[in-house]
This record gives structure tokens, C-alpha cells and sequence, in this order.
């Protein structure tokens, strides 16, 4: 059967693509942030998934304020990096993987959760930005991702949104649905966006070094206790768009220990501020 051997969890900020794409990863400003994906890299080297369930949010890009869903999952064969403004970021198609993502979408449905499935749609920085921190940037002689990933996309942009509690739960069902697919595969899945930040208002550059620091501790240690956490606290501690988080415990929810298992084995833990006026948080959790 597949299996998810590992979750990741990261930031997914714009201008760490454009960082990236401009030739601007060694300049002094974004030297330490880039400096906490190193073991990444080589972690991911090592242990290389077959599939990457990958947990983001859209910016308005394949969706919009005409069509909102809460949770959508890719089932597509290929994703094209989207055009944000300034033109696709310059990294390879995303290969999809239909039959998993078929498979998922169909267990995930019937164990109540709604779902939209999306056969067409190009993917922003919330997809790939994650990608190039783990990956790397391609090159002639890697010109293209290491595996297939299936996005996942969560509505934290137009409220209502859904709850930290439904997110974990939702979590243990994508577990139940990869474990009941019946291919030998390695999944690894992954939750991106924040950590503290709000992009407008009086509280704009909001950071809160505190709460993002015992969010990673509660992720690790007590993930059934942080999922009751209620909206407001998000809002009011790590500013609106800090209700990103929430997306981070779909895939703490997938996590063998969650269903009575061994607690994973903290593979890598980073923290930084700031990254464009926005906390990055990263994490490694492995399955025992």
C-alpha cells in the first residue's frame, strides 16, 4: 500500500521566489533564510517521495471572488506556474498524479468531506515557492521537480474559512485514503503559508516571534490540543494572514502518530525574521 513517510512544513512567501529567480539568494538580507533550507535539500535527497501532497493556498489565481472553495484538490496531469503580474516564475511544469489524486478525492468525499476537483488549473508561489526551497532551483542538468505532486489547495483568504479542527481531521482522512491506495508509494505531505504576518491595515508587518515558536512546539508535541485553537487567536496574535497556519495541520493530521502510532522524529526545525516583512517557519517531521 502507499504510505506518507514524512510531513514538511514551511513558509511559501513571494519574494523568496523572486529572491530566488533574481540571483539574489546570497545577497546578505536573504543569506540566513536560504541557509535554513540547506539540511532540507539533502534531507529530501535522501529520502525521496514518490508523491508530494502539497497543502497551499491560491492568491487568486486559479480562483478568484467568483468562485471560492474551501478545500480543492489537483487531479490534473500537469500544472503550469502562474502568472502573478510579472510573469511566470521561471521553474518547470508541475507533474501532477491523477490516479492517487483520483483515488484520494474518492475516499476523502466518502468519508464526508467536500471536496471540489480541479482537472485545469495553474499554480502560484503558494505551490512552488515551496518547491524551490526543498528542491532547488532547476538547471540545465535538473531541469525539472524530483517527483509528482498533487496540489491541495485551502481557502485562508475569503472568510469563512475552515477551522483548524476541521483541517486536522481532514488530515487523518487524506491519511486513511493514501494507505488505502493500493501502489507501493512513498507519500510525503506538505504544509505551507505563513507564519505570523499581515500584508495591510495598522498592523501591517506584524510579526509575533513568540507565538510562532510555541505553534512549532504545540505542532510537535500536542497537535490534537493546537487544533482547537479558535480563529481569533490567529487573527489577533499572528495577524490575518496568519490563518495560514491552519493549513499546516492537514498535514500534521496525516501523521502516523495522530492514529495511535510512534511520535515522528523531528528531522529539522528553522525560524527566521524577517523575509519580506513576514515570520519563515520550517519543519521536518519523519514517520517512525
Amino acid at each position: 500500500m502507499a504510505r506518507i513517510t514524512a510531513s514538511v512544513y514551511t513558509s511559501h512567501v513571494p519574494a523568496i521566489g523572486a529572491a530566488l529567480d533574481l540571483g539574489k539568494s546570497n545577497e546578505p538580507y536573504w543569506q540566513p533564510v536560504f541557509k535554513g533550507y540547506e539540511y532540507s535539500k539533502r534531507w529530501l535527497l535522501d529520502n525521496p517521495p514518490d508523491v508530494i501532497f502539497l497543502v497551499y493556498n491560491d492568491h487568486a489565481t486559479a480562483f478568484s471572488l467568483e468562485m471560492i472553495p474551501t478545500f480543492a484538490i489537483g487531479t490534473a496531469a500537469s500544472y503550469q506556474p502562474a502568472d502573478e503580474g510579472w510573469g511566470p516564475r521561471p521553474v518547470p511544469t508541475v507533474i501532477g498524479q491523477p490516479e492517487l489524486a483520483a483515488h484520494i478525492a474518492q475516499s476523502v468525499i466518502q468519508q464526508d468531506f467536500d471536496l471540489t476537483i480541479v482537472n485545469k488549473m495553474d499554480v502560484d508561489h503558494g505551490l512552488t515557492v515551496p518547491l524551490s526551497l526543498m528542491c532547488g532551483q532547476p538547471t540545465v542538468d535538473n531541469p525539472a521537480w524530483p517527483c509528482p505532486v498533487i496540489p491541495f489547495a485551502v481557502n485562508v483568504v475569503q472568510y469563512p474559512v475552515p477551522s483548524g479542527q476541521r483541517c486536522f481531521r481532514l488530515g487523518q482522512a487524506i491519511r486513511r485514503a493514501v494507505e488505502s491506495f493500493d501502489q507501493d508509494l512513498k507519500v510525503q505531505i506538505w504544509g505551507t503559508g505563513g507564519m505570523s504576518h499581515q500584508l495591510q491595515g495598522q498592523r501591517a508587518g506584524l510579526i509575533n516571534r513568540e507565538f510562532d515558536n510555541a505553534f512549532l512546539d504545540r505542532l510537535i508535541a500536542d497537535p490534537a490540543g493546537l487544533a482547537e485553537l479558535p480563529h481569533i487567536d490567529y487573527v489577533r496574535e499572528a495577524g490575518s494572514e496568519g490563518i495560514e497556519l491552519v493549513m499546516w495541520l492537514i498535514a500534521r493530521g496525516a501523521m502516523a502518530d495522530v492514529a495511535g502510532g510512534p511520535a515522528p522524529a523531528v528531522k529539522h526545525r528553522f525560524y527566521h525574521v524577517p523575509a519580506s516583512n513576514t515570520a519563515v517557519g520550517h519543519l521536518i517531521l519523519e514517520n517512525n
